[in-house]
């Protein structure tokens, strides 16, 4: 399986998450309108189709049914939670966007590292140090915390 980001520079720059099968058979697996409508209930909690239209739809120029069949979606992918509200549902993400970077994280890892997490952390690393230095140190302070919190001793 490989993994890929597609960015399309465009007006709204659109990046959507690729899952390629072994067997080459590609996937969408959150595409750019699916990222945006979670990151608008993020950042606003919970809201109906109309409201999250207005603010995801509208500056795209998609309508409102585009919205709620996204809406819809990510709910039977599991990654919305709603609830019946009157004659509406009110959407809630199912994840924090924490949460939802370790669980895509993790499966990635668990499909390409072959049980060996070696080669995962050196890329990881790799990716950070890439960035900028800084992010080495940081590393070195989110492993050193992560220890402490749980009890290890730290070297």
């Amino acid at each position: 399986m490989t993994i890929g980001i597609l960015i399309q520079h465009t007006a709204v720059p659109r990046i959507c998450l690729w899952i390629f099968s072994v067997s080459s058979i590609a996937r969408p697996y959150l595409g750019a309108l699916e990222l945006a409508v979670l990151e608008e209930l993020w950042n606003r909690g919970a809201l109906d189709a109309k409201t999250t239209h207005r603010g995801v739809g509208e500056r795209r120029g998609i309508s409102l049914n585009t919205v709620q069949s996204t809406l819809e979606r990510l709910f039977r992918k599991g990654f919305l939670l709603r609830e019946k509200v009157s004659h509406a549902f009110l959407y809630t993400p199912a994840l924090q966007r924490e949460e939802l970077m370790e669980k895509l994280i993790g499966e990635v890892v668990e499909t390409l590292s072959d049980g060996r997490p070696e080669p995962m952390l050196a890329a990881f690393v790799d990716l950070a140090a890439k960035v900028d230095e800084e992010n080495l140190t940081r590393l070195e302070q989110l492993i050193a915390k992560r220890r402490t919190d749980s009890g290890e001793e730290v070297p």
